[in-house]
């Protein structure tokens, strides 16, 4: 596949400039073999042809100061630069670039744990530092504090951040639990957020908002700035961990589940994010689809009987876990059991009642331990490929059951199984669903699009828009943001223009493009 150019730049102007950027980093970070080490900057499962989103070349800094330089030269040669922490954001378009030719900076080198201070319980990180990687730091110094991590460990702490993912512990809205960024500009300034931007700061990773407007949030799934450094809140150790798993027999006990929850987590019973999980994403972890199904399509009501009583599984499947000391856990768990008991059928379990993969993963995911589990949903159906759908809604059981009638038809019309979880936050839904396809099979990569395109579009219709998309569908998510003639995004475009008027960052990251 021939490697795309910058837009607006010859050979050999390109060429210069790899020569340039290689002065600044050293020639061996540069990257522009598209036979080779470019190739991991692809996106591997890529919904869409990955001609479409294919960087020119790759660079990797070593420091704030290499950035700065690179951005500057990027100024000087009309370049494009797609920031990328680890690259490992699979289900959203991993490494690739948003816009086809542009250049991967990659911030893997830059992945020092430079504070982590157990008093005030926070870390500050470059961009390169994996979730793994800060939890063997913890263990392997003694520090007893937990993090909160991603299910894919090996993604990076502030990359997923800057996308606004969640986690698995009570510190699972990584947004709240950031605290202070150091952030390179389009202009190759350096800046620092909150207390940060206080010479010699004695609270920058303390208190967020520091004086005057608070900034933080504007580099979050934008493409104004460079995250370079990040504070981050870890949560102390408690003196007790109770996981627990609740199974719900049946697919309509859906609305009954929600309005229990509901509460529960409201008045923080359940203290950390509370998953609802389909059967079927739950057996994906750890069976195969052929094993109880071989024909084509969707799996069949009778299919997924067979398999809920093989694997101990409901049709619905509850996570959440208590911590702290063992009496409060016990009078929280007086309330969650009593709640629960007014659904027929439910099953309760607890650490030694089961063994099963899907237990091991969720109950070290909600003590902060990273794993790498959740990519055997890959091996379901023998899929290449996955996106992720991701709606928002109120936390009631008529906005759930809403959502999951909708999403269950159309992508079932389009012969994929419904593959999701409900994801209970602080008062709302993350309604995450995995598509998964084959990218070898044209017809159904077809498919995959149009049922993606039509979900995004009939959710938005019913009021549920998307908190975050892959790269392909990024503009017709912005679309459906559009209250007030598209005003946020006039004001995301006059800030682009203002921040970065020769468009060199991500162009195109969530929709916003440069106005040349």
């Amino acid at each position: 596949m021939a490697q795309p150019l910058p837009e607006g730049i010859s050979k050999a102007q390109f060429d210069e400039a790899l020569i340039k950027l290689g002065e600044v980093v050293g020639p061996e970070w540069v990257f522009a073999d598209s036979g080779g080490s470019l190739d991991s900057y692809k996106d591997a499962f890529s919904p869409v042809s990955e001609a479409e989103h294919r960087p020119s070349a790759a660079v990797a800094p070593n420091s704030v100061e290499e950035v700065q330089a690179i951005v500057r030269l990027a100024n000087e040669y009309d370049l494009e630069l797609s920031p990328i922490s680890t690259g490992k954001n699979y289900a959203y378009g991993g490494p690739a670039p948003r816009k086809n030719g542009a250049i991967v900076l990659d911030l893997k080198r830059m992945n020092r744990i430079l504070e982590v201070n157990e008093e005030s319980a926070y870390a500050l990180l470059e961009p390169g530092v994996t979730y793994i990687q800060l939890y063997e730091y913890l263990k392997e110094n003694n520090i007893k504090l937990w993090i909160d991590c991603a299910a894919p460990g090996w993604g990076g702490v502030v990359g997923n951040t800057m996308d606004r993912g969640a986690g698995y512990t009570p510190y699972g809205d990584h947004v709240v639990m950031q605290c202070g960024m150091e952030v390179v500009m389009a202009d190759g300034d350096v800046i620092r957020t909150g207390m940060g931007a206080m010479e010699n700061s004695s609270s920058w990773q303390l208190f967020k908002y520091g004086y005057g407007p608070y900034l933080d949030g504007m580099f979050t799934q934008s493409n104004l700035g460079i995250c370079t450094k990040m504070g981050v809140w870890l949560m102390p150790e408690p003196p007790g961990y109770r996981p627990f798993m609740i199974t719900v027999p049946n697919e309509d006990d859906l609305y009954q589940l929600i309005e229990t929850l509901r509460p529960l987590k409201i008045n923080m019973v359940i203290p950390n994010a509370a998953f609802a999980v389909h059967m079927v994403y739950e057996a994906g972890v750890q069976a195969q689809k052929h094993k109880y199904f071989t024909g084509k399509g969707p799996m069949p009501p009778s299919a997924m009987k067979k398999m809920g009583a093989d694997l101990g599984l409901g049709a619905w499947n509850v996570w959440g876990a208590l911590y702290g000391p063992p009496p409060i856990m016990d009078v929280q768990w007086q309330a969650i059991e009593g709640a629960f008991r007014q659904i027929p059928g439910v099953k309760f379990y607890f650490e030694g009642d089961r063994s099963d993969t899907a237990w091991t993963y969720r109950s070290n995911l909600m003590q902060g331990i990273p794993n790498m589990t959740e990519f055997s949903l890959m091996n379901w159906d023998g899929s290449d490929g996955h996106a992720s759908f991701s709606p928002i809604s109120p936390v009631t059981g008529r906005d759930a059951v809403k959502q999951f009638e909708l999403v269950r038809e159309i992508t079932n019309r389009y012969g994929f199984d419904y593959v999701g979880e409900f994801v209970i936050g602080w008062r709302e839904i993350h309604h995450i669903v995995w598509m998964l396809y084959h990218r070898a099979k044209p017809e159904e990569m077809g498919r995959l699009q149009t049922c993606f395109k039509e979900l995004i579009d009939a959710a938005a219709a019913a009021g549920y828009g998307e908190y975050r998309t892959h790269l392909a569908f990024m503009d017709q998510v912005k679309s459906t943001y559009n209250a007030f003639d598209n005003g946020l995004w006039k004001v995301n475009d006059r800030l682009k223009a203002e921040l970065d008027p020769n468009g060199i960052l991500a162009p195109g990251k969530s929709g916003i493009w440069p106005q040349k």
